[in-house]
């Protein structure tokens, strides 16, 4: 099967939960470990073969596109929602030619994970079936996640295919904002803004959204508190 070599990061949020970090820059510049969120995303999609990077801008947009210009070893457009924020879906949805009709990774820039002896992003290209699926998620396991305040997203079926945690018995997972996607899960999308929550129920309901289970510890950066987790989580995997 072809590999999954494009990609769309999302950095257009506003960052309000991150202030003060983000009074003076988009949260995708907040740094863990020396490394910015996005560049962090960027590692790591470049580890996976991907080539070519589309990036979302809304917020502190010239900060962020100053700092991306700055690297040569990927291909990097920008998608500019400065006028209007277009939301998840929407801004995949506004972003969309830049795929060419190729399935392509989806990563929140607020998303970063320490691996353990399967790196996910591989994993799930080795696991992509355009035939089969709309989406392919990444679930991350309740009980290690850090900086996740809800009670769960997903359940995996035995046959894995995912369907909503709410009122299922199975073991929920969280979402830690990584999907390849068809570019056909958002065929019919509204117009505007909107959540992609909306193509993911469809999906569900089509048999066509499936899910692969994170090795590894998934950080959600989505405070100052958080942030400090993880730089104290990372410093403590590191070698002295």
């Amino acid at each position: 099967m072809s590999k999954v070599t494009r990609a769309m990061i999302m950095g257009a949020g506003l960052g309000t939960r991150m202030r003060p970090l983000t009074d003076d820059r988009p949260k995708p510049m907040v740094t863990v470990a020396g490394r910015t969120l996005i560049d962090h995303a960027i590692d790591r999609l470049i580890a996976a073969g991907v080539n070519r990077i589309v990036v979302n801008v809304h917020y502190k947009a010239d900060v962020l596109r100053a700092h991306l210009n700055k690297r040569h070893d990927v291909e990097i457009v920008f998608s500019d929602e400065t006028e209007k924020l277009l939301d998840t879906g929407g801004g995949v949805v506004k972003a969309m030619p830049h795929f060419a009709g190729e399935p392509f990774f989806v990563i929140n820039s607020d998303s970063i994970w320490a691996e353990g002896g399967t790196p996910p992003l591989p994993a799930m290209q080795r696991l992509w079936d355009a035939s089969r699926m709309d989406g392919l998620m990444l679930l991350a396991e309740m009980e290690t996640a850090m900086g996740y305040e809800g009670s769960g997203d997903f359940v995996l079926e035995a046959d894995g295919k995912v369907a909503r945690a709410k009122d299922r018995s199975e073991q929920p997972y969280a979402y830690p904002g990584v999907q390849i996607v068809h570019p056909r899960l958002f065929d019919g999308a509204p117009d505007g803004a909107f959540s992609t929550n909306i193509m993911w129920d469809r999906a569900i309901a089509g048999g066509r959204l499936h899910g692969t289970v994170l090795d590894g510890v998934w950080i959600h950066v989505g405070t100052p508190q958080a942030r400090d987790e993880a730089e104290n989580y990372l410093a403590a995997l590191s070698p002295a």
